[in-house]
Parts: structure tokens; sequence; C-alpha cells
């Protein structure tokens, strides 16, 4: 019989696994950061560093020492520790040919009429690709001269660009299997190789990944309890494939007070491993869950999973939080969604404009205020002030 579950539980077990029960500036060593081995997501100007110190981590005179940045699931720019990225690199390769076909989307369509595997073809991406990046390379200046060295099915006309080029996807998703990684703060991209790491070449494809970086593990350990399906659409691979790699240790549990995911009529189980089993149940210090107010990012990790019920249950506020164009950030106290939040920019002033889903105390305002506070210390400017909806 599954164990019992409240949605509360699962809350709490979320936070601590994100970190974001963490006092600022009380981490210094980016080992213990959970999100860092599954990745964080760096897009928009309060990425992945912003996440790691809402997170608790003390960043150094150099913000990315220790960390490395490369296009790895859904073709996305993600943070790692620099250590650990050969790791990663067969933990973020396809499943499977079919997984390696459903990643590239649209690409797949030419490659299959002509009879290339897309595995094949991203082999052969990644090996043009690091032949070419001998030095930091812009993104633009590393398509053209890729694009010489493809064939007709590996490319596509671009509308935007007026030009025929290499899919997007592909493009990305070779970087990390080249040995390269993106120099971080760069507008347009530029990439360079890796420092001493050999260039996989998707030649774990399909392999066992170290089970810490193991992604189907990983998103268990972070967005746990969840299903096959929610890990697999968060990965971009076949459900099947995802299944195929479940881990042995995954107990089934239900949460009680939340609405199940239905499959063909039936409820989807959700799990979580064994080892974190006995602590979502485990209750946070309130009074540190009551300090822990966070401005997260559009893109923050917390916001990422596919079961956005449980951590949002009212469908127009996972509407408005959620957007498809123009996301907002989300203003967070103790695990809870309270509202969303906009930065706003008058010269070199940063003002922050919050929208709660329902009133706030003065406590609270007080606690989004020494939030915002800190954002702008990030981001090196002077805080105008919080407007409130």
């Amino acid at each position: 019989m599954a164990q019992e579950l409240t949605r509360r539980d699962v809350v709490a077990f979320r936070t601590r696994a994100h970190g974001l029960d963490a006092a600022p500036g009380s981490v210094h060593d980016p080992d213990v950061l959970r999100v860092l081995d599954l990745g964080v997501q760096d897009t928009g100007t309060d990425g992945a560093l912003w996440a790691l110190v809402v997170r608790g981590l003390a960043l150094g005179t150099d913000p990315w020492d220790g960390l490395a940045l490369t296009w790895t699931l859904r073709g996305a720019p993600h943070a790692y520790r620099r250590r650990d990225l050969a790791a990663v690199a067969v933990a973020t390769a396809p499943l499977s040919p079919d997984d390696a076909a459903k990643r590239v989307l649209d690409a797949a369509k030419p490659l299959r009429e002509a009879g290339v595997p897309v595995l094949d073809s991203l082999r052969e991406i990644a090996a043009l690709e690091r032949g070419i990046v001998d030095r930091p390379t812009v993104k633009g200046d590393l398509s053209t001269r890729l694009t010489a060295g493809l064939r007709p099915e590996q490319l596509r006309w671009c509308n935007p660009c007026q030009a025929t080029h290499s899919w997007e996807l592909p493009f990305r998703l070779a970087a990390l299997q080249a040995g390269l990684e993106l120099e971080p703060g760069t507008s347009p991209p530029v990439l360079r190789r890796v420092p001493g790491l050999e260039p996989p070449g998707y030649a774990h494809a399909g392999t066992d990944a170290e089970p810490r970086f193991d992604v189907v593990r990983s998103y268990l350990r972070v967005f746990g309890p969840a299903t096959v399906r929610e890990v697999a659409a968060y990965v971009d691979a076949p459900a099947r494939d995802v299944q195929a790699r479940w881990p042995d240790d995954a107990v089934e549990v239900e949460v009680t007070d939340v609405e199940p995911t239905l499959l063909r009529g039936r409820a989807e189980p959700r799990f979580l491993l064994a080892d974190d089993l006995a602590d979502v149940s485990r209750r946070a210090d309130p009074a540190q869950a009551d300090r822990a107010v966070h401005l997260l990012g559009p893109f923050d990790p917390y916001l990422q999973l596919r079961d956005r019920a449980t951590l949002v249950p009212d469908p127009a506020a996972q509407k408005d939080l959620w957007r498809t164009l123009g996301r907002p950030g989300a203003v967070v106290a103790g695990g809870e969604v309270l509202g969303t939040w906009r930065p706003r920019t008058s010269g070199r002033r940063l003002n922050v404009h919050v929208v709660p889903w329902t009133p706030l105390d003065a406590a609270t305002w007080d606690r989004v205020e020494a939030a915002a506070a800190r954002l702008a210390a990030h981001r090196g400017v002077p805080l105008a002030g919080v407007e409130r909806d």
C-alpha cells in the first residue's frame, strides 16, 4: 500500500531539497546544492547565479569560479559544477535512438527521410563543432562554418535569418558532447573548449549515468514525488525510456489532498526515492521557513517542475505564473508561492513590482522588501523600492 502524504509534506520536502531553507550567504560549497546535479537553467537577467544566491550560496569575486555553463536539457543553458561536466555529458545524452529523435524535434524528419539515424547526425555535428572551436568562438561564426560542413538533411531554411543553417536544437545539444561550454555573460553566446574535458561525442549515449547525475533520479530527488510522465516531460524523453531507467529504490506514495493526474482514465502513481521518504514527512523548522522569503526568477529550478498543480493548486494562478510569453518571477515564502513579481528599472535604480494573489501581512511585506534589497545588491544597483499592486 502506498504511503500517504499531504500537499504540505511535499512542498516542505521540495523546499529543503532545493535549498530554499538556507539563510543568505550561509552556503560556501556548491557541492551541497542538489539542484546543481540536475543543472540550474540560466535564462534571463535573474538566471542561474541568482538562483544559487537564493539558495544561500555566497559567491566570490569571480561568481563563476568552480561553475560552468553549457547547453543540455531541452537545449537550454544550464549551470553545473565544472568538475562534474564529464558525468553531466553522460547523464544528459539521449537514452535511446527514439529519445534522440524526440529531443531534436522537427530536425528528425529530414534525417529519417534520408535514412540517417539521429544519433549518427548528432555525432557528426559534435565532431565538426569540436574541430571548429579551437579558440573562443561566437555562435554565429560557429554556425556559419558548421553549415559549410553539413549535408542537406542536416540543414534548414531560417526565415528570421534569411539563411540556411543547422537546426537549432542539434546545434545546441551537440555542444557539450563536443567538449564545449558557454562563456557566461556573453550575448551573442561565445563557445569555448572545456579545459581538460575529452569530448564525449555521444560515445556513452544510452548507457547508465552516475546515480548522482542520472536525470531521472535527480528529478525525483528535487521534485519528488513524481510520475513517469512528469519526469519524461522535464527531460523531453519518451516515457518508455524514462520507465526503463526508473530507479529500483523508487517507492509509490499517495498525496491525499492533491488531485491525481490521469492516464487512460486511471490515476498515475507518484514515486519518491526510498531514502527521501523519511525526510518528506519531516516538517521544516517553522521559524526558518517563516524567514525564507524569496524572489525566484521566472526560470528558477523550483518553478521548472511538471507537477504544477501541487505547487500552485489554483488554475488561474498557474496561468498567471507560467505564461507562454513574458513570464514573471515568483514570490515564495516557506515554499508556498504567494504571487508574482517583475523588475522595473528607472535609470540604474531597481523597482520590484509585486502582485500578491492574496493579501500579505506587514511582516511578510517586510521580508519581501528584504528579498528585493538582496536582488538589487546582486544586480549591483540601488533599490528604489517595492511597488505593491
